[in-house]
């Protein structure tokens, strides 16, 4: 069994972006699971002349564990492996893993993957399994998004400089959760980076996402930034989101009020000059009238 174990991981590569990866269907996707009860995942490729299914466990941070594998309709466990494996790995047939009386170090994220002997494995989504603990219950997330800093939104000096926008999940257990960015309600791809894993503080998890936006995107006043959520609560996938909205460019502001101060006071400026025109005009007029009296006045 060690000769074959040798063989198949000398020909297992770890292919992303490849399209036989999506030909191993894996679910499923996430489960949630109370101590001594029993899990059971199931593994299903469409790939022809691929007769062999095996089966991982990677712990939080560690590498991938061997559980054991099927060839055709015949398992073979590692030792001291507490599994069941059956099925068959032929095409279009289910392969389930079962797991009997889980416990905490049970925690894990576990991979099937497709393969004939001779070419490269191709590897499934992954189930993320967490038997949860017995006092924590399931909570989601609370979610909040937090508006760039003051003196990042500050530097004008370079248009295409970029703002962060910070996104925290807190106080959710347990940490199935997934992150994802929008702006006026379209996914966002590129200038985001997410922690790597959900943060245990002793009662709960928290994560926390980063979006780098445009100079011209962030100072646009009505542009909704949007960061969502997804939690798995055990039954079902439930999102939570938290919200910012672009805010007017502080600069252009300070110009504007400048401009308009000097309208003001431009305007003040030309109302004071008709004033005093207006009352010069009145004193001369007064003047002519009374040099107009006296010349009109008989010699005695």
């Amino acid at each position: 069994m060690l000769i074959l174990f040798l063989i198949l991981i000398h020909n297992i590569h770890l292919v992303s972006g490849v399209s036989l990866s999506d030909q191993v269907h894996q679910t499923p996707a996430d489960m949630c699971k109370n101590p001594n009860e029993t899990a059971t995942l199931r593994c299903l490729h469409t790939i022809s002349t691929y007769n062999r299914i095996l089966w991982y466990k990677q712990s939080q941070g560690g590498q991938l564990q061997l559980l054991g594998y099927m060839w055709g309709s015949r398992p073979t466990l590692e030792a001291n492996v507490s599994a069941t494996l059956d099925g068959s790995a032929d095409e279009n047939k289910n392969c389930t893993l079962t797991i009997e009386k889980l416990q905490q170090d049970s925690n894990a994220v576990y991979f099937c993957a497709a393969n004939n002997g001779e070419y490269e494995a191709y590897f499934g989504a992954g189930t993320k399994l967490t038997v949860l603990g017995k006092i924590i219950c399931i909570e989601p997330p609370k979610v909040k998004v937090f508006k760039p800093s003051t003196k990042e939104c500050q530097n004008e000096k370079h248009k295409k400089n970029k703002k962060t926008l910070l996104c925290v999940a807190s106080d959710f257990y347990p940490d199935h959760v997934n992150v994802s960015w929008q702006i006026d309600g379209v996914d966002v791809k590129d200038g985001i980076a997410t922690d790597h894993s959900a943060h245990w503080n002793g009662t709960h998890y928290r994560i926390t996402s980063r979006l780098r936006v445009l100079f011209s995107q962030w100072f646009k006043p009505g542009k909704n930034f949007t960061c969502t959520v997804d939690f798995f609560d055990g039954e079902q996938t439930v999102s939570r989101v938290g919200w910012v909205a672009g805010i007017r460019n502080p600069g252009a502001a300070a110009i504007r009020n400048k401009y308009l101060k000097t309208t003001h006071n431009a305007k003040l400026s030309y109302l004071v000059l008709i004033i005093k025109s207006s009352i010069y005009g009145l004193f001369v007029i007064i003047l002519v009238w009374k040099l107009q009296g006296f010349s009109r006045k008989p010699e005695k």
